[in-house]
């Protein structure tokens, strides 16, 4: 995959009305490809779950799907013993790999996470049979003899495509469902809420083990909330997890049943007198994804993107400012709520390139963000001092093993990306997912709904834009990247939009 071509619009799905006429329920609330590219799913704040299959008959270089089918994965319920309203927001969706024609996804809302079985089911008439051409109103019709008689005759009639709820995950969180993610070993997954992390088995609805607990013996000394989690996509006991403290800690689940001694901690050295009342607020991690051969990890807060190599804790590789901007203009963002927007970022297939979202309908795509051939390096992992797992660091010891803990030899991986990787000559594309895609598509000018430019290493991406004409009731917070192609779906309020380079 390379970014040298032009970036189009494809296609939308959805409402096309004005933003003020729409109904709250039909906000896209996630987007996800499963690991084909073949399908795609989206959540609303409704509940329901729609499904969207490539389309096959097009051209081989184009990216088009229609609609394959969709159903009510949550209801809005009510817990009487906390006298809580439980939504039925689909928070998150997450593909799991079929060995047959089924399709299988887990979806969830705050408390309760669901796995569906989609299945195509063919519906068969008899079309011909031994009566069809005779007259029945005779019992002794002479006509109808043994050497006349015909196998019936099935013709496909219709296809119904079934949704069912194969197991039901319930009760294990007390707080609001944040992520879930699927092991690679396809057989567990794991979910977490604001101060836990539950593992799961797929084939287990009525037990999970607590991984992950933050929740101090008093409430009152609370000082962070993990704000998402995810399993490394190659070693199924290595999973990470954020924190609204900025933080992201790596942990492994060989170490011991409760991970409370993590292998690695992703910080960066914030100076105390830089500090302001929105730092904790703008520090706060919204997202992170390892990328596909599991060696970077991308993080996404409210001012900035960040990429990390596995190998180096200490400060990310790459930190590319998304929203300075809006620096000088925080209190105007918290007045209005904006600055607590959980916007999520996605690395590439090809695992070089990021995409994020901003306002105004904006979206963001980094391209060649992580550079060096990352695909030519094995996914091997970076030695973790396993004996650290076993016992807490003291504070004296851990810049002792933060010396032991070098980083592999170039057998391992290639030179770090960050020696040859120019922050000054970050390049940005600007994409809009509104009307104006239509437009430019009817007038066959694609390329001016996007804008490419350098930004500067100092982070002045948008210091051109008018605070005043910033729309932030049109933010893409949702957005997921086509496993294998230049092809991402982008959640605009209600309607799902198509971008490709194809």
């Amino acid at each position: 995959m390379t970014m040298e071509e032009s970036w189009k619009f494809s296609q939308c799905f959805g409402d096309k009305g004005d933003i003020e006429n729409i109904t709250e329920a039909d906000i896209i609330s996630t987007v996800e490809f499963d690991h084909t590219g073949d399908f795609l799913a989206t959540g609303d704040k409704g509940g329901r779950v729609v499904l969207f299959e490539r389309n096959q008959s097009k051209k081989k270089q184009s990216c088009e799907y229609k609609f394959f089918t969709e159903f009510q994965s949550h209801d809005a319920e009510f817990d009487y013993l906390k006298s809580l309203e439980i939504e039925e927001k689909i928070n998150k969706i997450k593909w799991l790999r079929s060995s047959n024609n089924s399709l299988f996804l887990l979806s969830t809302n705050d408390k309760t996470i669901k796995l569906w079985k989609i299945m195509e089911r063919q519906i068969k008439l008899v079309s011909e049979n031994n009566l069809s051409s005779i007259s029945t109103t005779s019992s002794n019709n002479p006509s109808l003899s043994l050497s006349s008689l015909k196998l019936p005759k099935l013709q496909l009639h219709d296809k119904l495509i079934s949704a069912q709820p194969k197991k039901i995950y319930s009760n294990a969180h007390a707080y609001h469902i944040n992520s879930i993610s699927v092991n690679s070993d396809q057989e567990t997954y794991l979910s977490s809420d604001d101060l836990r992390i539950n593992l799961w088995n797929l084939g287990i609805s009525d037990q999970s083990f607590n991984i992950v607990d933050i929740k101090p013996v008093n409430m009152e000394e609370l000082t962070e909330v993990i704000t998402s989690s995810e399993f490394h996509p190659n070693h199924c006991n290595l999973f990470m997890y954020s924190s609204s403290k900025g933080t992201i800690k790596l942990s492994d689940m060989r170490s011991n049943s409760l991970c409370d001694s993590h292998a690695k901690v992703f910080e960066e050295y914030l100076d105390p007198a830089s500090h302001n009342f929105f730092t904790e607020i703008t520090s706060s991690i919204s997202d992170v994804k390892f990328s596909q051969d599991g060696r970077y990890i991308v993080s996404r807060d409210y001012m900035t993107v960040k990429v990390w190599d596995l190998a180096m804790e200490s400060k990310p590789i790459k930190t590319i400012n998304v929203h300075e901007h809006l620096r000088e203009r925080l209190c105007d963002t918290y007045e209005n709520d904006a600055i607590f927007d959980k916007f999520e970022v996605q690395f590439s297939g090809d695992n070089k390139s990021i995409m994020t979202g901003s306002y105004n309908n904006n979206f963001m795509i980094y391209p060649d963000a992580v550079g060096g051939s990352s695909s030519a390096a094995p996914s091997k992992l970076p030695n973790f001092n396993t004996s650290s797992f076993n016992k807490k660091k003291s504070v004296d010891d851990s810049d002792d093993e933060e010396d032991n803990e070098s980083p592999p030899s170039n057998e391992t991986y290639p030179q770090s990306p960050n020696s040859n990787v120019d922050e000054d000559d970050q390049e940005e594309i600007i994409l809009q997912a509104d009307k104006s895609a239509f437009k430019s598509k009817k007038s066959a000018n694609n390329g001016s709904t996007m804008r490419r430019r350098m930004m500067s290493g100092v982070g002045t991406a948008g210091n051109d834009r008018d605070f005043d004409d910033i729309d932030f009731k049109k933010s893409i917070l949702h957005l997921s990247w086509h496993p294998k192609e230049n092809s991402v779906a982008i959640a605009a309020t209600n309607n799902l939009y198509i971008f490709s380079t194809l």
